[in-house]
């Protein structure tokens, strides 16, 4: 994972190294302290949020698939390099407030033991970066509640084993930094935090992570993109249960292909998580890059106005 890391960033480096100043490159013209536009395409990269909301009264459909392990023992051309299998689906709708505050719903299968999980979220991005870098950074809030609707097990050292509505409930904030270098580089910090009412025996039910993510221009409509995140988990409960299970854990790490066909953004990645849910991956991703536990997966995303047209 290491060599993988030093790759993306040695990449990322030749992208900013090889830019001009901000000013020059996105070629606004205007106010000094005019707000910089489309710092990212989305309201996501591949595991990690972005500050980029909808405007007022538009909709973000958004389907998220993972597949199953492109190699490894799960893996392989019998079940055609996890072609055959899927992890994780999630189905949401995104709703602009205003065009800084946006709500939203979604479903998702879910890829550990807890499944069929829903959610409602809110992002409010409070802070925007200017040209004359009066506002260096843009800043968003993200919050979501995710409740499970499976059936409890019986097996009471499962993080499913129910026995009250609140033990089926999640939640997540994170902080969004970002910032645009240039037209063709702009990178993101995701501190997080991560709140589990029940969980598995002697698991840990709050954890902090650390996410980094940037996306950098190949062509006018084809990005390079890639997110890493890094939990911070508490030693032993990590050992105990590394123990218990048999499995390790790893931090998410996806790589992938942004293209915009003009009314879609299209993102075509690989990643080891395989779950979509920050409840899930940031504190269960027990896939390893280095044993061909990772697999393909898509995000399509597709936006509606709402909006009157203005009479004249």
């Amino acid at each position: 994972m290491k060599s993988i890391l030093c790759i993306m960033l040695s990449i990322i480096s030749l992208k900013v190294v090889a830019q001009e100043d901000l000013d020059k490159m996105i070629k606004l013209e205007g106010p000094k302290n005019e707000k910089v536009t489309a710092t990212f395409k989305s309201g996501n990269l591949i595991n990690l949020k972005t500050t980029e909301t909808i405007h007022r009264n538009e909709m973000d459909f958004r389907v998220d698939h993972r597949f199953g392990d492109i190699g490894g023992s799960a893996g392989g051309a019998k079940n055609f390099f996890g072609l055959d299998n899927s992890t994780d689906i999630r189905i949401g709708f995104d709703y602009g407030l205003t065009d800084n505050i946006n709500i939203g719903i979604a479903r998702a299968k879910g890829a550990t033991e807890v499944r069929q999980l829903y959610e409602g979220n809110i992002k409010y991005r409070f802070a925007e970066q200017t040209i004359d870098n009066s506002v260096p950074v843009s800043i968003a809030f993200f919050g979501s509640t995710v409740v499970s609707a499976m059936e409890a097990t019986e097996e009471k050292h499962s993080a499913a084993s129910f026995e009250r509505f609140s033990d089926r409930l999640s939640y997540v904030t994170q902080l969004i930094i970002a910032r645009k270098f240039s037209s063709s580089f702009s990178l993101t910090v995701v501190p997080s935090y991560l709140h589990r009412n029940y969980t598995a025996y002697n698991d840990q039910n709050n954890m902090f992570a650390i996410g980094i993510g940037g996306r950098a221009k190949v062509s006018k409509r084809i990005a390079f993109v890639a997110d890493y995140f890094l939990p911070f988990r508490q030693s032993s409960k990590k050992k105990y249960r590394e123990e218990v299970t048999g499995q390790r854990y790893y931090n998410a790490l996806g790589v992938g292909l942004e293209m915009d066909t003009g009314g879609h953004i299209f993102h075509l990645n690989f990643t080891n998580a395989t779950a979509i849910q920050e409840s899930q991956f940031i504190s269960e991703t027990n896939s390893s890059w280095g044993k061909g536990q990772f697999r393909w997966g898509f995000n399509i995303a597709r936006r509606f106005n709402f909006n009157k047209k203005e009479k004249g």
